[in-house]
């Protein structure tokens, strides 16, 4: 398993290389500098096609998946009841610290309900707090940052909505070097424009960005950096209340993923069972990604069949050994 200052590390270097962009700089108190904060360019109007698109997106991103608390021991691991969006301290282990994932709802003293629709898109596509500070970029703000300002304006729209839950939390509370470490994205350039959702490998490359799929099965080296050549390649050890495990290799490799045709892949997504009976584990956000339209669970399959082919052996279903491509102790491991 990683270090705490590691997972610290993977979690910094995951968003940068994500975005591919240089953080703003910021001042001694960790706070983005003034001049770097962006205004919005397009107008928030709350309409129903917004509110099913921010709906749809919130979902399939399985933002709730983070900012509830709950129900592991339960199939699926649902939210605790009328506790969806209220957020929860995350219970990864081996984090530097208390990482605190927020209340989204719009109760006002615990929630976002004062938060201004700048903060909110500041949060998502900078990793800005509403009180100036970096957030800890276990929140995929290198990915979001990506979206289309529709599909942006229609997540602030749509998490407005939510029943406010009252649900105070303690901060989110890190060791100081890697607060100081964490520095906020600049502000995107100009608008994005909507998808491309003709094309099946542009549009599941969109949802693939959406899930943050890199994000947890890219493997990292001692320092966190993503390992050059393993880009989906599996072997990420995660340990919480749901057990330890590893990420899949999600590559077309022949140790990866080629015997999904577009059918099981759909099935899968839809089931969480590969081949219709060995379970996936309740990590793996399939409640979430279970609502993908087919034509965006067949345009990501697309995607997916386009990766590099990563040759990297892991099966949770065997005892965890050393691996010496990722360094981490995974089933298969001392296979590769």
């Amino acid at each position: 398993m990683m270090t705490r200052s590691s997972v610290g590390a993977l979690c910094v270097s995951i968003v940068l290389a994500g975005c591919g962009q240089k953080p703003a700089p910021e001042n001694a108190a960790g706070k983005a500098a003034e001049n770097q904060v962006p205004s919005l360019t397009f107008p928030l109007q709350k309409t129903t096609a917004r509110l099913q698109r921010g709906q749809y997106l919130t979902t399939v991103a399985a933002c709730f998946d983070c900012h509830s608390e709950r129900l592991w021991k339960e199939p699926d691991a649902p939210p605790k009841p009328g506790m969806l969006a209220a957020g929860q301290v995350y219970p990864l282990e081996g984090l530097p610290g208390r990482l605190v994932a927020p209340n989204l709802t719009p109760d006002k003293e615990t929630g976002i309900g004062n938060a201004s629709d700048e903060d909110i898109y500041k949060a998502i596509t900078q990793g800005i707090g509403k009180d100036g500070r970096t957030l800890f970029p276990l929140m995929p703000y290198g990915h979001y940052r990506e979206l289309s300002d529709e599909d942006l304006a229609s997540i602030i729209v749509y998490i407005r909505t939510l029943p406010p839950v009252r649900h105070e939390l303690p901060k989110t509370q890190l060791a100081p070097p890697v607060m100081a470490s964490l520095k906020p994205l600049p502000p995107r350039a100009g608008n994005a424009p909507a998808p491309d959702l003709s094309d099946p490998v542009k549009r599941g490359a969109y949802m693939g960005n959406l899930g943050s799929c890199f994000d947890c099965h890219t493997p990292v080296d001692a320092k966190g950096a993503p390992l050059p050549g393993m880009d989906y390649g599996g072997g990420m050890v995660l340990k919480g209340p749901w057990g330890e495990v590893a990420s899949a290799n999600i590559t077309p490799d022949p140790s990866g993923v080629p015997y999904y045709d577009e059918a099981s892949f759909v099935e899968t997504m839809r089931t969480g069972k590969v081949k219709g009976s060995r379970k996936l584990n309740v990590l793996m956000p399939v409640p979430y990604y279970r609502n993908m339209t087919d034509e965006d669970l067949k345009a990501l399959y697309a995607w997916v069949k386009t990766l590099k082919p990563v040759k990297h052996r892991v099966d949770n279903a065997d005892k965890p050994t050393l691996c010496k491509i990722c360094g981490q102790r995974h089933g298969l491991g001392a296979l590769n």
